[in-house]
């Protein structure tokens, strides 16, 4: 296996995926005043991934609020990526599909195997990626990251807003950025 940690204050992997919107999403190309938010989820199949997206689109006007530009990515085509949008009635969200799992790997995220038709009646993908997110800084560094290995438990947004707002009014840094001998 080749996970690769990421380690804060230090630069992100390269993301370029295409939107829902017909455009395309390339990291650090035009970033969010403060901070780019990407949501990785696991897709269409995944019906805790739905709760936690319509979540998001709720605050997304917070999140702009404070400087921040939102992306919620799968692995999905663009019909599924089409799908989980309108589930969410996405306007504040954008949504990125096509991301290849060579990439998902490079952010941290965790692979999983299919396990057929979900709850919801739904396939999996063969192959596709576990949650992540991750708040990014404009010049393209990790300030934030959270990987799962599993749908369950994952960030809560209205927490994330407050640390948000913590971070700009203190100037808090990244942490966890030390490398050295332990």
């Amino acid at each position: 296996m080749n996970q690769t940690a990421l380690i804060p204050r230090h630069p992100v992997p390269a993301l370029n995926v295409a939107l829902t919107t017909g455009d395309r999403f390339v990291l650090g190309a035009s970033p969010g005043e403060h901070f780019d938010l990407l949501v990785f989820y696991r897709g269409l199949h995944c019906p805790i991934c739905t709760k936690y997206l319509l979540e998001l689109e709720r605050l997304a006007p917070e999140f702009a609020a404070r400087g921040v530009q939102v992306l919620a990515v799968s692995s999905d085509d663009e019909d599924r990526a089409r799908q989980m949008a309108g589930k969410v009635s996405a306007k504040g969200v954008r949504f990125g599909y096509g991301l290849s799992l060579k990439s998902a790997r490079q952010w941290g995220l965790y692979i999983s195997t299919s396990r057929g038709k979900t709850s919801i009646g739904i396939d999996e993908p063969a192959l596709f990626s576990e949650p992540g997110v991750f708040l990014v800084r404009p010049d393209g560094t990790l300030y934030y990251g959270a990987v799962q290995t599993m749908p369950f438990a994952r960030p809560q947004f209205h927490d994330l807003l407050g640390a948000i707002d913590f971070a700009i009014a203190k100037d808090y840094p990244a942490r966890g950025e030390y490398t050295g001998e332990v």
